[in-house]
């Protein structure tokens, strides 16, 4: 497991920040201002589904 967290290329100057953990079977997404509130986690297909959504314009 890939215990890496990196901050999405998405945010916006540190002002909305989330933070990316991928695993081999998906991925977990937290908040870099509220770390100890925990994580989101989502299988390979919520993933999948979740990053076409941002790309499509859906999200």
């Amino acid at each position: 497991m890939n215990s890496d967290w990196h901050t999405s290329s998405f945010s916006a100057n540190g002002a909305h920040c989330v933070e990316v953990r991928e695993r081999a079977d998906g991925a977990d997404v937290r908040d870099t201002k509220n770390r100890e509130l925990g994580h989101l986690g989502f299988d390979s297909s919520e993933w999948r589904a979740f990053i076409q959504g941002v790309r499509s314009g859906e999200l």
